[in-house]
């Protein structure tokens, strides 16, 4: 067994390119570049689903979603499927959460000893309302996605992220004092940048309007849209409720401020974690559920399958782990296994996950392939991406599919789907696709999931009614104290 702890940060909707360390050119996140400095950053790390709760279901199981069929926002992990908490519960290993989860219940059986001050699913069945997803049936999204008010200022999410900080740094205290020195896995879970888009003055000042770059393919400039993004868009679309540029601006530099405002929780978390004596033994891995468009092709949120949605930060620091730059794609999953090997213990997850520090220890292999897929809010039909190699495939059913040549066109300018040069290449891809599953059975399972689980709640008029409207609300404070 290993003698070291293993603290996992997970945030929420953080674009993998929205750090120093990744070369974005304003982005400052110091403490996740130091990070990344003293251990291995994947550059190639994506989620298998691009919406909150099926990639935290896939993430408690190591399972994408068409295996756990928790396809949506309406679909929590409740521990029905055992995952990685349950396996070093199994062997006696002290595992805890602090922060958002967005589980169902905190007395369900997740694989947690204790959840502190946990956030999950309103009422415990999530946005229901944005399960009814047939284009004749749904309605839109109410109110703002983005929120009322965008710009500086503290929100219910700040305030939460600073408790769970606070609770975090607590936490080491405590178990330093306690006199137990078990290898301990402490799971910490952040919100920011998830909108609503407003984060302290101080943060939002790093980022002057004036630096803030043009969005790439904006509908305004002449890019027109795919179908099923056109669709899916259509749901919420955020770009079309600014009230003006100024506020569209704001929007953009809130975000960014917002990831270095989740930068320096990580750091407090870090300096707690030194402080208390657990620095040199405990193995450190930074990762988010999933990405953020903010404005690219005038989208924002996740919930599609380009780069900017899809790409996740992925970084582990310790004891065994490499320093350096990991090309192997990865995902999610894989930090689900690397968990439970930490602890020597076994993950029935999906077949080819496997640990990152395995990974990082051998050479680049960029052809092992990635795989994400959606079925949730806005989405017409179930949409898949497959990432192998060079390429990037885009399966939609109903709908023609995209394909992209990352090594040429990292910022996925030129769908190649319809160049009959790349005939082959597209069709290699749908094939390698395939072979994980089948998209059309897919498909119609997770229409049918959904349709039963309204059904079961009482039909359609019930489902408009429940879930939040937008963003998930946090705890009350009251319990953070």
């Amino acid at each position: 067994m290993s003698q070291s702890n293993l603290l996992v940060i997970l945030s929420d909707e953080h674009q993998a390119r929205a750090m120093g360390c990744a070369g974005h050119p304003f982005a400052q996140t110091p403490n996740l570049d130091r990070l990344a400095e003293r251990g291995t950053m994947f550059t190639n790390a994506y989620t298998p689903s691009p919406i909150c709760v099926p990639a935290r279901a896939s993430f408690a199981t190591g399972r994408y979603p068409h295996q756990t069929r928790l396809w949506d926002n309406a679909m929590p992990y409740m521990g029905q499927i055992p995952g990685w908490g349950h396996a070093l519960q199994r062997s006696g290993i002290p595992v805890e959460s602090i922060g958002k989860l967005h589980y169902r219940d905190e007395n369900d059986p997740a694989g947690f000893d204790v959840e502190h001050i946990p956030m999950n699913v309103v009422g415990g069945v999530g946005m229901v309302w944005a399960s009814i997803r047939a284009e004749d049936e749904r309605v839109d999204a109410p109110g703002r996605m983005l929120g009322d008010y965008i710009g500086p200022g503290n929100s219910k999410y700040t305030d939460y992220d600073a408790a769970v900080t606070a609770r975090t740094k607590a936490w080491f205290e405590d178990r330093a004092a306690s006199g137990d020195t078990r290898p301990w896995c402490l799971y910490v879970g952040l919100v920011a940048p998830h909108f609503p888009l407003v984060v302290p003055q101080e943060f939002y000042d790093l980022y002057p309007h004036d630096i803030l770059p043009v969005p790439k393919l904006h509908p305004r400039d002449g890019y027109q849209r795919h179908q099923w993004v056109e669709k899916q868009n259509a749901f919420m679309n955020s770009e079309g409720k600014f009230r003006d540029e100024d506020e569209r601006l704001a929007a953009i530099a809130s975000y960014y401020g917002l990831c270095s405002w989740l930068d320096s929780n990580v750091g407090e978390i870090l300096t707690g974690l030194d402080t208390s004596g657990f620095g040199e033994n405990t193995t450190v891995v930074y990762s988010s559920d999933h990405g953020d468009n903010v404005g690219a092709r005038g989208l924002w949120g996740k919930s599609n399958l380009y780069q900017e949605s899809t790409a996740i930060p992925m970084i582990m620091a310790g004891k065994g782990v490499p320093k350096g730059r990991c090309q192997t794609p990865v995902s999610l999953l894989d930090l689900s296994a690397t968990i439970a090997e930490h602890f020597d213990c076994t993950l029935n997850g999906a077949e080819g996950i496997r640990s990152l520090v395995d990974i990082a220890t051998e050479p680049d292999n960029p052809d092992r392939p990635v795989f994400s897929e959606y079925h949730a809010a806005g989405a017409v039909s179930g949409a898949f991406m497959l990432r192998k190699g060079r390429w990037k495939y885009h399966h939609y059913i109903g709908f023609e599919p995209e394909l992209f040549d990352l090594q040429e066109d990292p910022e996925e300018l030129h769908d190649l789907a319809g160049d009959p040069a790349h005939a082959c290449n597209l069709a290699m891809m749908e094939q390698a696709l395939r072979d994980i599953c089948d998209p059309d059975e897919v498909n119609r399972q997770a229409f049918e999931d959904q349709a039963a689980m309204i059904a079961r709640l009482g039909g359609r008029k019930a489902a408009l009614k429940l879930g939040a409207p937008g963003a998930t609300p946090p705890p009350t404070l009251d319990r953070t104290q």
